[in-house]
């Protein structure tokens, strides 16, 4: 195993160390906890927005912690869910009296955890709401799941909820944001090369040379299919047609695309990806108002890429395009 790290078991701690001590001026480290925060959390008269997960997938979760996204993130061992403890400090550490909104991928560890941190705000007297984000059309449970899988949709629900957040909106109205944004955004992911969990020494799985994987999820569960590797356009051709089946977005609709990377993919050949979404989208008339390509929620140095449609209303586009200080989605 090549890594540069220090010691595999406080590869965590030291980056929650380094992020803070990248952006001083913007984040804090709660003490004694896993949690990143907004530098002037709490923000008074504000609904705090949090997020978390397992380490491993940077920049999510803490790279979206700043002005106009999460109030904070809380992070769990590599690929491991944070505890409900921890969770509720994040809770404890946003909140302004305004209630906290928390934004949970569907992985089974995340939401028991989330929601028993949620019981214990309760019953301190904070009112607490959530969405289980569930974009990955690639397969209906999986080892980590029951249903589908949160992955890099997820950026969009933390982008869109913590705008409407920044906006003064009650915990309900940024529930109904995030529920819609939900119910339409559709991501789909493939692999060409596993990843190493730091603890564990060794791949996660084996690819062959020549290899592929259809819908891995962002911890190296399977997809619903292995095959011979293929072009980048007949990639994207397979990712866009799966999404498309399973929401329906006609000529002259508007929708956002994220292709994103999974850590180990050259950003030339996200491009190249995206070059082929576009001209998909382009010949059945769908009209696309932003495109973001890069890292955004990665799994460790895994090779490969999914692909994001989120369907647009003008609130969502509205939303959308609103101001960012996070650090890695800055607008």
């Amino acid at each position: 195993m090549k890594k540069i790290i220090n010691n595999p078991e406080h590869v965590v701690e030291d980056m929650l160390n380094g992020i803070v001590a990248a952006y001083p001026n913007q984040l804090k480290r709660i003490e004694n906890t896993t949690v990143i925060a907004r530098k002037d959390a709490p923000v008074p008269n504000k609904v705090g927005l949090i997020s978390g997960g397992g380490s491993g997938h940077e920049p999510a979760h803490a790279g979206y912690v700043g002005k106009g996204m999460l109030d904070a993130a809380v992070a769990g061992e590599v690929f491991t869910s944070p505890t409900p403890d921890q969770v509720f400090e994040a809770i404890k550490a946003v909140n302004s009296g305004a209630g906290v909104f928390m934004v949970i991928k569907n992985y089974t560890g995340d939401v028991m955890n989330f929601e028993m941190a949620a019981e214990l705000a309760e019953a301190e007297g904070i009112p607490v709401e959530k969405v289980i984000v569930n974009d990955d059309v690639a397969v209906e449970n999986s080892s980590y799941t029951i249903g589908r899988r949160g992955i890099a949709g997820t950026v969009f629900v933390h982008k869109i909820a913590g705008a409407k957040a920044e906006t003064g909106a009650s915990l309900a109205e940024i529930k109904a944001v995030a529920d819609k944004v939900v119910q339409n955004v559709r991501s789909m992911g493939m692999a060409i090369s596993p990843c190493t969990v730091p603890q564990a020494g060794k791949p996660s799985f084996e690819l062959k040379e020549n290899e592929m994987e259809i819908g891995m999820g962002i911890h190296g569960e399977p997809g619903i299919e292995r095959k011979t590797i293929q072009k980048a356009d007949d990639i994207a051709e397979e990712l866009t047609a799966k999404i498309l089946e399973d929401i329906e977005i006609n000529q002259d609709d508007e929708v956002a695309v994220l292709i994103n990377g999974l850590g180990a993919t050259p950003e030339m050949e996200l491009y190249i990806v995206n070059r082929k979404v576009q001209e998909i989208l382009s010949e059945k008339g769908i009209k696309v108002i932003e495109t973001f390509v890069g890292n955004y929620m990665t799994s460790l140095e895994m090779a490969g890429c999914s692909v994001t449609l989120l369907k647009l209303d003008d609130e969502l586009k509205e939303l959308l395009a609103a101001e960012s200080k996070a650090p890695a989605f800055r607008k």
